[in-house]
């Protein structure tokens, strides 16, 4: 049976939770702003957006939870399934997106979803989607072993295939393609997930959102106060511009909520709050800077590597 009720109450914990602990890390509060799409709206529907700017940890981060029905699924969902172009639908979901102050503390994104496709004269059909990836300044092999490990290990009670399956999605969905380089260092991603039925499904996103604080929060401390200067800061912002080619030129949960006619605040949260850009800049040769590319961002199998000595 599809239990989307107890989807969304767990969903709506999830975001609970991790808002909860980021504010305990970052000792600013986070601003709650709950939304409704009435009847008549190409949209209709609740949420629940909230997030923090110019915080201690912080510079900008927001964790979002929507619960949306439209009369059309827009191409960017249907894009796997053209048999359900045109339908009705439900979809829901928690994305975050976390962006430090401190260039030696990564980005992060993390997101778990469902969607069910209503078409006319036939049952539901629902699938689920997610993952997190980890986006570093400067790249530190402990950290990105930490993060796969925990990805791994969250997915292990659905098969030994997932992490493998899973992780070399990532490393192919978070890449920009204009610029033939990944965005960070990976993590896991997986859409159109139906295997199992609904109950395998709804017990595959539990395990990737309920590891999303275990995955990120120790990373958090060890980084978070280690020093910087302007040569990092304007590292970072560089590094950011291509966060945001990636999410305004690739992205499908991006296209998704702008073609569907979502709240267009509550996409955009994703973003970085400074960012540049210059004209075919490169790092200076064996500079820490130019070891993000070098050392970093090429697909690694950071999970079974050993530990630093």
């Amino acid at each position: 049976m599809n239990d989307i009720p107890a989807v969304r109450a767990y969903l709506l914990g999830l975001q609970g939770r991790i808002v909860a602990a980021l504010q305990a890390e970052d000792g600013k509060a986070f601003v709650s702003d709950g939304w409704t799409r009435e009847p008549g709206d190409r949209l209709q529907g609740d949420g629940l957006s909230q997030l923090v700017e110019e915080g201690n940890l912080l510079e900008r981060g927001g964790c979002n939870f929507s619960h949306v029905k439209g009369a059309k699924l827009p191409p960017s969902a249907t894009q796997h399934r053209a048999e359900l172009a045109g339908a009705p639908f439900e979809a829901m979901g928690v994305s975050l997106v976390m962006h430090p102050r401190n260039p030696h503390v990564p980005t992060v994104h993390m997101n778990v979803r469902m969607f069910a496709a209503l078409p006319e004269g036939r049952d539901a059909v629902v699938w689920f989607g997610g993952g997190m990836d980890l986006t570093p300044y400067y790249g530190q092999e402990d950290d990105a072993r930490h993060f796969h490990r925990t990805c791994r290990d969250a997915l292990a009670p659905f098969g030994a295939d997932k992490h493998p399956h899973f992780k070399r999605w990532c490393d192919e969905y978070f890449f920009l393609k204009h610029r033939n380089e990944p965005r960070g260092v990976g993590g896991i991603f997986f859409d159109d997930f139906s295997e199992g039925g609904f109950d395998n499904g709804f017990a595959l996103i539990r395990a990737v959102g309920d590891a999303f604080l275990v995955a990120y929060l120790p990373i958090v401390r060890r980084r978070r106060d280690m020093p910087f200067g302007e040569r990092e800061r304007d590292f970072q912002a560089i590094r950011r511009g291509r966060y945001v080619e990636f999410n305004l030129v690739w992205d499908r949960g991006t296209l998704f909520g702008l073609q569907s006619g979502g709240r267009t605040e509550s996409i955009l949260m994703s973003m970085p709050p400074l960012v540049k850009w210059r004209y075919d800049w490169r790092p200076d040769p064996g500079s820490p800077e130019a070891r993000l590319a070098t050392d970093f961002l090429r697909p690694r199998n950071w999970a079974d590597e050993p530990d630093s000595e």
